[in-house]
C-alpha cells in the first residue's frame, strides 16, 4: 500500500488499472452494441458497472483505505484523506451508437488538491497522464497547450447534456462563439475535450453542469500542461462548481469577456429565421 502523497507512487498503477478498463470497454464496443433503453439491463449500462467495479476493485487492491467517488457507485466515504474520482466510461452516447470516442478517466485528490490524474483512449490507445507540479504527458510525451493568441483563430470544444437540452443555455453560448472563433467542436467526451485542450488540439473547452469525476483528471493534465481553467466569470474553478472554462491561458481574458457579454445579452447575434432559408 503507498503511504506517500506524492503522485509518483499513484501514476504507474494508474495507467494500468485505465489500460485494464479500456480495454474492457473495447470488448464490448467491438460487439456493436445497438442503443436499448431498457434500465440497468442493457449492454451499455453493463459496459459502464463493469468497468467500475473493475477499477474500484484494483484501487481496493493497492489503497484499501483511500475513498472513491465513482459515476455509478457513488461514494464510498471512509475519511480518508485521499479520494478518487472515477468516470469508467466518459462518453457512453458514442459508445451506445458506435461512435469511437470515448475514454476512462481516473483522478486522484489528496486533501482537496488534485495530485494526478489518467485519462485513457482505448480507441487510439491514448493515455494522458499529469501529476501536480511534474507536466502533463501523452503515451510519455510531454505535452504543452496550443500558442494560439487570437480567439477568431482558435478551435474549441464544448458539451451538451444528454437530456433536457432544451433547458440547457449552452446553445446562445455555442452560437456567440461559433461566430468569433474558427469553430466549435462537440464531440461527446469532456474528459477528452480537456484533454484536447492540454495537448495543443484544441484551443479551449468550455460545458455547464459537468461532474467531478468528469473534470477531475482533465483539468489538472490541462493545468499540468500550462493551460487555465477557471469558472465562467474567471473565479478558481471548483470540482463542484458546475463551469468549467478552459484554455491556453492566452485566450482566457478573451473568452471570459465572451462570456459576460453573452451573459448580460450585450451584442449578441440574432440567431437566423429558418424562413430566409427556404426563399
Amino acid at each position: 500500500m503507498t503511504s506517500s502523497s506524492n503522485s509518483h507512487d499513484f501514476l504507474p498503477d494508474m495507467a494500468v488499472i485505465a489500460r485494464e478498463a479500456g480495454a474492457l470497454l473495447m470488448e464490448y464496443f467491438r460487439q456493436h452494441v445497438k442503443v436499448e433503453y431498457k434500465g440497468e439491463a442493457d449492454l451499455v449500462t453493463v459496459a459502464d458497472r463493469k468497468s467500475e467495479a473493475l477499477i474500484r476493485e484494483r484501487i481496493g487492491q493497492h489503497w484499501p483505505s483511500h475513498d472513491i467517488l465513482g459515476e455509478e457507485g457513488g461514494l464510498r466515504d471512509t475519511g480518508s484523506a485521499y479520494r478518487w474520482y472515477v468516470d469508467p466510461l466518459d462518453g457512453t452516447t458514442n459508445f451506445a451508437h458506435g461512435f469511437p470516442v470515448f475514454c476512462v478517466s481516473i483522478g486522484l485528490e489528496y486533501k482537496g488538491k488534485r495530485i494526478a490524474g489518467v485519462v485513457y483512449d482505448p480507441t487510439r490507445d491514448e493515455l494522458f497522464a499529469a501529476e501536480q507540479g511534474s507536466g502533463a504527458y501523452l503515451n510519455q510525451q510531454r505535452i504543452h497547450v496550443s500558442k494560439t493568441t487570437n480567439l477568431a483563430e482558435c478551435l474549441l470544444a464544448t458539451g451538451f447534456p444528454s437530456h433536457k437540452r432544451h433547458k440547457n443555455p449552452n446553445i446562445f453560448f455555442y452560437h456567440q462563439i461559433t461566430l468569433h472563433t474558427h469553430g466549435v467542436r462537440r464531440a461527446g467526451s469532456a474528459a477528452l475535450d480537456l484533454c484536447c485542450v492540454a495537448c495543443g488540439r484544441f484551443d479551449g473547452f468550455w460545458e455547464f453542469n459537468l461532474n467531478p469525476w468528469d473534470t477531475a483528471a482533465g483539468v489538472l493534465i490541462v493545468q499540468e500542461a500550462g493551460g487555465e481553467v477557471t469558472d465562467f466569470k474567471g473565479g478558481p474553478f471548483q470540482l463542484d462548481s458546475r463551469e468549467t472554462l478552459a484554455s491556453n491561458r492566452l485566450v482566457h481574458p478573451a473568452l471570459l469577456s465572451e462570456f459576460e457579454q453573452i451573459f448580460s445579452g450585450n451584442n449578441m447575434e440574432p440567431l437566423p429565421e429558418m424562413h430566409d432559408f427556404r426563399r
